[in-house]
């Protein structure tokens, strides 16, 4: 998805394609990492308000536009989905890495490996995250 435009994006999601959406959007398409709603606000200023901000990127989750990993801190960031991802399932099942040292979230190209859910318990989604260094601070 990070090879399509923002209002492409939201009009393929069947979204209003507002200034603050827009913007939101394509902070996530420039960056490589992972960003976290208190990064996003920082970065975003006086430009969008936190409230709006925290229903902007949960509408993202829900229209599988974004997925959220948690980070060793507790923290939830947020990166693209993937294209195949939509409102009712996301297909993000690849390994995150969470550096130790910059904090920094990546999205891998790792697939997660399959893993047997015991009888009786339904998974949604899987998440499995590294933690260490990362390239730029080795």
């Amino acid at each position: 998805m990070a090879d399509a435009d923002a209002i492409e994006i939201l009009k393929r999601k069947k979204l209003k394609h507002t200034k603050q959406r827009i913007r939101v959007l394509e902070d996530f398409l420039a960056n490589a990492t992972a960003i976290s709603q208190p990064m996003l606000e920082k970065k975003l200023g006086k430009e969008i308000d936190r409230v709006t901000l925290y229903r902007i990127l949960n509408t993202y989750v829900n229209k599988g536009i974004l997925h959220r990993i948690v980070d060793l801190n507790g923290t939830a960031n947020y990166a693209i989905c993937s294209s195949a991802c939509s409102a009712d399932q996301h297909h993000d099942e690849h390994v995150h890495f969470n550096c130790t040292n910059c904090y920094k979230v990546y999205c891998l190209a790792t697939k997660v490996p399959a893993i047997s859910i015991t009888d009786g318990f339904k998974a949604d989604s899987i998440s499995l995250i590294a933690y260490g260094i990362c390239k730029e601070c080795n």
